[in-house]
């Protein structure tokens, strides 16, 4: 199934209607509220009953503003034992690491834009020199249009989206794309493996309808593609033998229950994804791998000044089937199951902290982990410590403990390195305008 045509029905109000703004600071300035009002604590992007309402209603609330915000990441990385792999190549330098750019807002009464262009400072290393080289891109990108009809009986949210990642959509932060958010560090950040479902990010192009009934069920049912051809705006800067090439269209549904009482707030979700994708990223034709990603997750939150408080939780286990690919695994089908849970608080939208565990396991193959000792088996906790000062500016600081890595507990390479090798303290200072 393409989809093209029902894209260029809904940007049209895009393309012919005045530019705006959505939440980040281009956001607070559309709303006229503060940052605490969309995100819990005002942190991005914890977002708060009243900033899911925002983004579900497609950025619109509010009065139109200078659509246009900024964001950049410095940071400071020191791991345990660092290596001469690249991963550690910036290892104990305070560096520049990464800079956005958003277009973001309403556009008309039922039409929204978020658009996120990243530059990465230190993308890859020149083969020639050896030095780093800085690259422009697509990040998380997006167009909403919504309408809401709501009387004394029912309270209806209906909305479709153009977006080049799965779970872009979501309003809840549980989800793949928001879980682990920037920043992060720059070096060894985890596991080697990960469901596909949260890997497509700036690949694909997707058309989504979603609806939100009485703010209890919230349905979204998606259909993604290869972000190539008329859809290539949503992949700039990934190079064609890096982007990968899913065969038609390809299924994404998500259902939630949601229900907020005084200062609480919770959620319990489900979602499915199915991917065929192209062994060869240069030879999108022949037989296909089959991805089947079902996951559940959960949201906790109580805001109630000065505190602000958010558990989620995130579980997905996928299978993997070859077919009749040849020469990608040892074993003809594979699983992987990702854990991801994270707690945080923030007093007085100023001091917070949160601690993440987060576990990555699976079949072992020789072939699909050659690097991995086989085994995608990598478990580990991220405490953290932040300080916002002022609005938009916030300092903190990580630490990324691994209790197991590439499937062992000690030696995972045969050459005597420990997963504690990998442990890495990461300093940042992340503003936005």
């Amino acid at each position: 199934m393409q989809f093209r045509y029902l894209a260029v029905l809904l940007l049209i109000p895009l393309l012919c209607g005045p530019h705006s703004a959505q939440a980040l600071p281009a956001f607070a300035r559309q709303t006229g509220q503060n940052c605490v009002a969309c995100h819990a604590g005002g942190q991005f992007p914890e977002l708060t009953s009243y900033g899911r309402l925002f983004k579900m209603t497609g950025y619109t609330i509010g009065s139109r503003a200078v659509p246009l915000s900024a964001m950049g990441v410095f940071s400071y990385t020191k791991s345990s034992s660092p290596t001469d792999d690249a991963a550690f190549a910036k290892d104990a330098t305070a560096l520049f690491q990464t800079g956005s750019v958003f277009v973001a807002g309403k556009v008309t009464e039922n039409v929204g834009v978020f658009a996120q262009a990243t530059y990465n400072n230190y993308d890859s290393q020149n083969p020639d020199s050896g030095k780093w080289q800085g690259k422009w891109g697509s990040d998380n990108i997006e167009v909403r249009y919504a309408d809401r009809l709501i009387d004394a009986n029912r309270d209806l949210i209906l909305g479709l989206t153009i977006n080049n990642n799965p779970s872009l959509a979501d309003p809840w932060n549980s989800a793949p794309a928001w879980m682990q958010y920037v920043p992060t560090q720059f070096g060894v950040t985890g596991p080697d493996a990960a469901p596909i479902v949260s890997q497509l990010g700036a690949q694909a192009a997707g058309i989504a309808g979603y609806a939100f009934w009485n703010q209890t069920l919230y349905a979204e049912l998606a259909g993604y593609q290869t972000a190539n051809g008329m859809w290539s705006f949503l992949s700039q800067g990934t190079k064609d033998a890096d982007q990968v090439k899913l065969q038609g269209t390809n299924p994404y549904l998500r259902l939630a229950l949601s229900h907020d009482w005084g200062p609480h707030s919770a959620m319990v979700g489900l979602m499915a994804m199915h991917a065929n994708l192209y062994p060869d990223n240069l030879d999108p034709t022949g037989p296909t791998i089959h991805y089947r990603d079902r996951g559940i997750d959960a949201q906790y939150q109580y805001l109630l000044d000065p505190h602000a408080a958010t558990v989620q939780l995130s579980y997905i286990t996928e299978s993997i089937d070859n077919g009749d690919v040849a020469g990608i695994a040892t074993n003809a089908g594979n699983r992987l199951k990702q854990l991801k849970v994270k707690g945080s608080y923030v007093y007085r939208a100023r001091y917070g902290g949160s601690l993440s565990y987060f576990s990555t396991t699976g079949s072992s193959d020789t072939t699909l982990y050659p690097d991995a000792a086989t085994n995608p088996d990598t478990r580990g906790w991220v405490p953290e410590l932040f300080w916002t000062p002022v609005q938009y500016l916030r300092v903190g600081a990580q630490y990324y403990h691994f209790n197991r890595y590439h499937g062992s507990v000690a030696n995972y390479d045969g050459a005597g390195r420990n997963p504690s090798g990998n442990n890495t303290l990461f300093v940042y200072v992340w503003g936005a305008y």
